[in-house]
């Protein structure tokens, strides 16, 4: 019977979604417009951030065994690529905020506090499900990030700490790439070769222009030097689990000779997806951080140094965000290790009919 089938209404629970919106200043009786913005634009938020989180566990999932079926990497990278879409559409809504102007917000700004988009729970879920750890956050007015939590949304947030993140399964997906080591090729080894003759070469070249003095050439040729043992960083094990210990590298030097080999090879069939993943985690990496900084700026525009509504530095406190809470920048890094096609090691023909579509005529 048709009776028996929801309404557009009633499938949406549009009565509870749009029933939601309880504006501060209407209960105290001084009703202020912008209230209504400021409320839907947030909620969109949360509304958004939990599809983020929906996608992020999928992906999650299909890494968790020791083994991922190839063909579900376009599958991941489709939910990836999504991922980037809604961080690009939050970004714009924060161009509808605008709309409101500082004076605007300041007639209904007291009626928030001490409420922040700091204690939004699920962004802390994403941050923590992409794989922000802890001792690598910004502490909020000197506490931790749970401090300012209620004891049951704490317990939600940090039940992401301590499972597997999306940065975790890609390391380990990463590390079981088979490519890199063989009886018929040694990709440390070739590329290193590489790397030497092109450094060499520029040298040389340095040192044959005639219009450069020769503080010039000393100036250019250390700089190099310095090129060099960037490039000497990924084969020296010791130096890379120091980077490791210290921080500054997140990834494992396994890993990331993994990512590094799909960039340079990133041509071949086989490792077209691949090379699209890692790309859109960048991207994902590089969207959060463009969203805090509109954020930033947003907040720069309506509050100016005051602090916020939560207790935190405002502006500044958005800002430091950004260069502290990056979860796949070694991957950005990498550019630093890309040379010429031109420059790669010849991979053997086995191995490039192990990456291509490989079709053998003799089977006509």
């Amino acid at each position: 019977m048709q009776d028996d089938k929801p309404s557009y209404k009633e499938y949406l629970q549009l009565n509870k979604i749009l029933g939601s919106q309880k504006l501060k200043s209407e209960v105290l009786d001084r009703p202020v417009h912008d209230e209504m913005l400021f409320i839907i634009i947030h909620q969109t938020y949360e509304l958004w951030f939990k599809q983020i989180i929906h996608e992020i566990l999928s992906v999650v999932e299909y890494f968790e065994d020791n083994s991922i079926n190839e063909t579900n990497i376009n599958t991941v990278v489709l939910r990836l690529e999504r991922i980037n879409d809604i961080q690009k559409l939050t970004i714009t809504q924060i161009e509808i905020l605008e709309s409101m102007t500082p004076m605007d917000f300041l007639e209904f700004r007291d009626l928030l506090n001490p409420a922040s988009g700091f204690q939004s729970v699920q962004f802390r879920i994403i941050e923590n499900l992409l794989g922000l750890k802890r001792i690598n956050r910004l502490k909020f007015s000197k506490q931790e990030y749970t401090k300012f939590l209620s004891k049951e949304d704490k317990n939600s947030v940090e039940k992401y700490e301590n499972q597997k993140t999306l940065f975790d399964v890609i390391e380990s997906w990463l590390e079981r790439t088979p490519f890199l080591k063989n009886s018929e090729f040694d990709f440390w080894k070739g590329y290193k070769k590489s790397v030497t003759l092109m450094l060499e070469n520029d040298v040389k070249l340095i040192n044959e222009n005639t219009y450069l003095s020769n503080d010039g050439k000393k100036e250019q040729i250390d700089n190099y030097k310095k090129i060099y043992e960037n490039y000497d960083l990924l084969f020296d094990r010791s130096k890379y689990n120091e980077l490791l210990k210290s921080g500054r590298i997140k990834i494992s030097q396994k890993a990331s000779l993994a990512a590094l080999f799909i960039m340079l090879y990133r041509d071949e069939p086989i490792l077209h997806a691949p090379y699209r993943l890692l790309t859109k985690l960048i991207d994902i990496d590089q969207s959060l951080n463009s969203w805090r900084y509109s954020h930033a700026l947003l907040a720069k525009r309506m509050i100016g140094n005051k602090i916020g509504t939560g207790g935190s530095s405002g502006y500044n406190y958005l800002k430091k965000t950004m260069d502290k809470h990056n979860v796949f920048n070694d991957f950005s890094n990498l550019s630093t290790y890309l040379i010429p096609k031109s420059a790669l090691p010849v991979l053997p023909n086995k191995l490039k009919n192990k990456l291509g579509y490989y079709f053998n005529n003799k089977d006509n």
